[in-house]
C-alpha cells in the first residue's frame, strides 16, 4: 500500500497533497471528445442504489462518474479527499471529525452538506437494507452534524483505517430528503450527469458544468458505457472500433490485441483474487478436516498457468494480496499434495467424498475450466467433485451465498481490515463462507484488536496471524491472484500510473483519462 501511513494519517489529517483534490496529471490532458467503453459485470437489475453494486459496470458508472464519496483512493494507492476536504481523529482513533468541501452542488442544484452525509450513510443500516457496506456504517455509534460543513463520527471501537473505508464504492453521497428520487434518476455530485440509463445495457452521461474539481479531472464531454458481459463480444467490439476500451481481456486471444498497432494493453498487479468459498455452516464443509483436504487437493500453480496464462500469482487461501501493506509474503505456501488431502479426509472419518461445485464464467473468466481442473486434481485424493455449470444470468443472486460450494472473484480492498470486515467478519452480509464466531473465535478477536492498533509492527503481527488462520482453517479457497488486464485504443490517453484497487483505473477512467 503506497501513500501516507495510518499513524501519519491520524497525525496530519489536513495535510496538503494527501487530503486535497486529485491534482493535475503529470501529462497534459486534452479536453473534450467522448469515451466509449465495453464493460462486463452488468445486470438487468442494476440501479443507482449503491448498496447493490458489486461489479465493474455500476462501480464505473456510479462512483467513477455520476456520484462521489467522502474520500478516494488515488491511482498510486494514497488516500485523497473527495467530498471531504480534511479530517482529524482522537488519539484512540474512535472519534473522527470530517470537514466537508464547500460550494458543491448535486446535479439537481441542491447544495451538498452534512445532512446529505448522514442520510446517505444511514440507508446502509436501515431495517431490511442489504448492503455490503453495512459493517462499515454499523460500526459508527453516533453521527453528529456540527455545522453544515462538518460531521463528527463516534465509532463503537477505534479504527485507524476509517477514512479509507469512506472511499468504499457503496458509500455514495445522495441529496438528503431526496434519496429515492436520486436513486431513481441518478442524481449525484459527480463529474458526469446522467443522460440515459438502461440497466444491464447502457449508460450515457455528459460533463457536469462548473464541477468542483475544475479542470483537474473529467476531461471527456461525454461517456458511454456499454454492457458487454460476453468475453468474445467485448474483444470484438474493441477490435472493430465500436468501443475505446474494455476490461477483462481474453488471455487466449491476447496475441491478436498485441498485434494491433491501434491498441495497447494495460496490466496491473493488485489484490484481485479468484476463490471457491465453502459454506462452513453446511455439511460437509462444517468439518475443518474436509476443508483442509480440499486445500491440499487443489493445484494452484496449474490454475495460474492454464487459467491466467501467467497473468497473476499463486494464492494461499487468504484475500490479502501483494498490494496490501501487511501481505504475508513469507508465509509457508500450501502446495498440491494428494497424500495430505487423503490424510485430512481420513481425519474426517472418510475414505472418499462427493461434492458439488457450482461455477459460471460470470464469476470470473475461466471459472468453469478452473472448476474442472480442481475436479481432476482432487480426484487422486478420493475427492469427487461434480462441476455444475450454472447460467451466467442471475449467478450472483441465485448461486453465490446460496450454494454450499461455488466459484467467486473479489477485487480485494486497499486495507486488510476493509477486506476482512467485508467478507470474513462473523455475521456480515458478504461473508460467503458463513464463518461464524464459534468457528473462528481467535480470528474475530484479532480483527477487532488490529483495527484499533496504531503500532505498525504490532499490526503486522496481528494481520500475519489472521492470514495464517485463514490458510489453515478458513472456509475460502484462494488458489490465485489475477492481474487486471484491460485494453485501450490509442486514441485514448491514460496516466502512467493506473489504479490497482478495481479494474479500469479503480473504475475512474472517466475522471482520469482523456482523448489523446
Amino acid at each position: 500500500m503506497q501513500g501516507i501511513s495510518r499513524r501519519g494519517l491520524l497525525k496530519t489529517g489536513a495535510a496538503a497533497g494527501v487530503l486535497g483534490l486529485t491534482g493535475m496529471p503529470l501529462r497534459a490532458q486534452t479536453r473534450g471528445g467522448k469515451l466509449t467503453a465495453g464493460l462486463s459485470g452488468a445486470n438487468t437489475s442494476d440501479s443507482w442504489d449503491g448498496r447493490t453494486h458489486s461489479d465493474l459496470f455500476m462501480i464505473a458508472s456510479a462512483q467513477g462518474s455520476v456520484f462521489d464519496s467522502l474520500t478516494e483512493i488515488a491511482a498510486d494507492g494514497s488516500l485523497k479527499g473527495e467530498l471531504a476536504e480534511s479530517w482529524e481523529a482522537s488519539a484512540d482513533a474512535k472519534t473522527w471529525t470530517f470537514n466537508l468541501r464547500q460550494g458543491v452542488t448535486f446535479h439537481n442544484g441542491k447544495a451538498f452538506g452534512a445532512d446529505d452525509v448522514i442520510e446517505s450513510l444511514q440507508i446502509h443500516v436501515a431495517e431490511g437494507a442489504k448492503s455490503a457496506a453495512q459493517p462499515i456504517v454499523a460500526a459508527i455509534a453516533e453521527m453528529t452534524k456540527i455545522t453544515d460543513n462538518q460531521v463528527q463520527f463516534v465509532l463503537e471501537n477505534g479504527n485507524a483505517d476509517f477514512p479509507y473505508l469512506m472511499s468504499d464504492y457503496h458509500l455514495l453521497m445522495y441529496p438528503a430528503g431526496q434519496i429515492e428520487e436520486a436513486i431513481a434518476q441518478g442524481i449525484g455530485t459527480g463529474l458526469y450527469q446522467v443522460q440515459s440509463f438502461d440497466p444491464g445495457v447502457r449508460m450515457v452521461a455528459t460533463r457536469y458544468a462548473d464541477h468542483y474539481k475544475g479542470d483537474s479531472a473529467g476531461f471527456f464531454d461525454e461517456i458511454e458505457y456499454i454492457a458487454i458481459n460476453d468475453n468474445t463480444a467485448r474483444m470484438n467490439a474493441l477490435m472493430t472500433g465500436q468501443v475505446d476500451a474494455i476490461n477483462r481481456i481474453d488471455f487466449k486471444t491476447e496475441a491478436l490485441l498485441r498485434a494491433n498497432p491501434a491498441l495497447r494493453i494495460q496490466e496491473v498487479t493488485g489484490n484481485q483474487h479468484y476463490t471457491f468459498p465453502m459454506l462452513t455452516d453446511t455439511a460437509p464443509f462444517n468439518d475443518v478436516n474436509v476443508r483442509r483436504a480440499l486445500k491440499y487437493g487443489i493445484n494452484r500453480q496449474e490454475m495460474v498457468d492454464k487459467i491466467l496464462l501467467g497473468h497473476g500469482m499463486v494464492g494461499n487461501d487468504t484475500p490479502i494480496g501483494p498490494a496490501n501493506q501487511f501481505f504475508a509474503s513469507d508465509m509457508e505456501q500450501l502446495e498440491y499434495d494428494p497424500d495430505q488431502a487423503k490424510f485430512y479426509l481420513q481425519q474426517a472419518g472418510l475414505d472418499s467424498i462427493d461434492i458439488d461445485l457450482s461455477a459460471s464464467n460470470a464469476a470470473f473468466e475461466g471459472a468453469v475450466d478452473a472448476a474442472q481442473l480442481f475436479q481432476a486434481s482432487a480426484s487422486g485424493a478420493g475427492i469427487n467433485i461434480n462441476v455444475i455449470q450454472e447460467p451466467a444470468d442471475g449467478y450472483w443472486s441465485n448461486v453465490w451465498l446460496k450454494k454450499p460450494f461455488c466459484a467467486c472473484y473479489w477485487s480485494g480492498r486497499a486495507t486488510e481490515d476493509w477486506m476482512f470486515s467485508t467478507s470474513y467478519e462473523a455475521g456480515v452480509p458478504w461473508n460467503d463462507s458463513q464463518w461464524d464466531e464459534k468457528d473462528s473465535a481467535r480470528f474475530q478477536e484479532l480483527l477487532v484488536t488490529a483495527r484499533a492498533e496504531l503500532d505498525t509492527d504490532k499490526r503486522r503481527e496481528q494481520y500475519t496471524e489472521m492470514q495464517q488462520i485463514l490458510r489453515d482453517d478458513g472456509g475460502v479457497l484462494v488458489p490465485m491472484f489475477a492481474n487486471y488486464v484491460q485494453a485501450v485504443n490509442n486514441r485514448i490517453s491514460s496516466p502512467d500510473t493506473v489504479g490497482n484497487l478495481w479494474q479500469m483505473d479503480n473504475g475512474r477512467m472517466a475522471e482520469r483519462w482523456s482523448v489523446a
